[in-house]
């Protein structure tokens, strides 16, 4: 099947893909990652180092004639989101991606692709190992853990780095440059409930599921089902009829949640579908165009359970859950059509008397990332929610003045005949952190279209990284001198 994926232009680019897919590389999981791009440094017969917290750096010496330009850092993460539609069997600890052609879209089956940052990564492996591309002195920096905490940014040594200029490889419109990204910070709830026994003999599980899902900062702004969200609005349509035993939903901080299931114990059955089936009705007709797939279904539950929620403990549940904001927070005064500020209700876990709330609140602005977090745990805490916020990372804030920036809006009108969109995303990126590190390093970010991030409907276009492979090696040619 991947053998498909290695015919494709550019080869070598592909080909390194195809190689990094082959590796299981799930956030905080990546020593089999590590090992082989120390592996793949040391067969190059490059310098090649593992840092203490595992990012690799891979110093490769300028092409001759271009030793008096500026060093040149290449930055992609090696990690990649797990996900899976439910109904794939995968094992993402022990299989490689199963990758196939779908027109102009490379496509993973029934998985997250890994594309980002895995064509960022494959780029900048083409580079090292090509000896015919002219380029400057170049740092390969490939960190870890990028998707769900960037604690490989965070603990990278401010001494380890000499390059001037940094080119992340990690947005994911081949038009656009940008020049700035959101901050984060993960906000968790969580609180104890009072279990009784179920007085009810009827009991009945509730899916929702089909959901697009996608990234939680790039695509926040869709308008696209929260699966957490929709179960909520559908237990509150039916709660005077049913006690909650079981829920879970979601599984990542930034993925968008596509699925929830919830366990329930039912006590009129007529009036409970009645309801159930209105709430329904409502939903399907809201998300008609946005979700197509999207699927909503009760069935007999055919295990059994005496255990429930305590109906107080219920009626505090459900009005948090209404209460959580998620969604755009704030637009940007600074950027048209660029969010600002978001939450995302990530992760419900309701099981034997614990409740957990996992939410990823973006930011390009640290003020009002804290606003907005205070906004958030406030609402937990007047439920008596215990409340914990962790990962804060910082947003990068834009550099229009940048001469990177200039070298490279200049190539792309070159190149393509039309301006590139100068923009900063509402995704994470290491820039921020990087940038902390190494402030007066100078920094811009770029890549391949890649559409649907952090969900199985991850693709990449072909003829997009094309045109970004064409782009990279003309910057590297273009970097000014020292």
């Amino acid at each position: 099947m991947n053998k498909e994926i290695r015919g494709l232009e550019p080869q070598s680019v592909w080909n390194n893909f195809a190689n990094l897919n082959a590796v299981p590389r799930a956030s905080k999981k990546e020593e089999r990652v590590i090992a082989f791009m120390k592996g793949f440094g040391e067969q190059l017969g490059l310098e090649t180092k593992v840092d203490e917290v595992g990012n690799v750096l891979i110093r490769k010496p300028a092409s001759p004639g271009m030793e008096d330009r500026k060093i040149v850092v290449l930055q992609s993460h090696l990690d990649m989101v797990h996900q899976k539609n439910n109904d794939t069997d995968f094992d993402f600890d022990r299989q490689g991606i199963e990758m196939y052609v779908d027109g102009d879209w490379v496509r993973a089956k029934g998985t997250t692709l890994g594309a980002d940052n895995g064509l960022g990564v494959a780029a900048i492996m083409s580079i090292l190992e090509s000896d015919t591309i002219k380029h400057p002195e170049l740092e390969a920096l490939f960190t870890i853990d990028e998707e769900t905490g960037m604690t490989g940014a965070m603990g990278l040594k401010e001494d380890v780095l000499q390059g001037e200029i940094l080119l992340n490889l990690d947005t994911e419109e081949d038009d656009e440059l940008s020049v700035g990204c959101a901050g984060g910070v993960d906000i968790t709830a969580t609180s104890s409930y009072k279990t009784v026994d179920s007085v009810n003999k009827a009991s009945f599980v509730i899916n929702v599921k089909g959901l697009q899902g996608g990234h939680s900062g790039m695509d926040i702004h869709k308008g696209l089902g929260n699966a957490n969200k929709l179960m909520n609005r559908i237990l509150v349509a039916v709660q005077d009829f049913v006690q909650i035993h079981e829920i879970k939903g979601g599984s990542l901080r930034n993925a968008i949640p596509r699925e929830s299931f919830a366990k329930i114990a039912v006590n009129s059955e007529n009036d409970f579908h009645t309801a159930f089936d209105g709430i329904l009705k409502d939903i399907k007709n809201e998300y008609k165009l946005i979700e197509p797939d999207l699927s909503i279904t009760v069935s007999r539950n055919e295990d059994s359970f005496s255990k429930v929620m305590a109906k107080e403990d219920q009626d505090i549940f459900l009005k948090v859950m209404s209460a959580s904001f998620n969604g755009v927070f704030r637009m940007s005064p600074t950027f048209d059509d660029l969010v600002e500020t978001s939450n995302n209700v990530a992760k419900v876990t309701v099981a034997n008397g614990k409740i957990s709330i996992e939410n990823l609140t973006r930011s390009a602005v640290e003020s009002s990332k804290a606003d907005l977090a205070n906004v958030i745990s406030a609402t937990y805490k007047l439920a008596g929610y215990d409340i914990s916020l962790s990962g804060d990372y910082p947003g990068w804030e834009p550099d229009l003045d940048s001469p990177i920036l200039k070298v490279l809006k200049d190539l792309y009108i070159e190149i393509n005949g039309e301006e590139p969109r100068v923009a900063a995303g509402h995704g994470g990126l290491e820039c921020g952190i990087l940038k902390g590190h190494y402030p007066d390093m100078d920094m811009i970010s770029f890549g391949p279209t890649i559409h649907g991030a952090h969900s199985p409907d991850e693709r990449a276009s072909i003829s997009s990284t094309q045109k970004f492979w064409k782009f990279l090696k003309e910057i590297l040619k273009q970097i000014p001198v020292k």
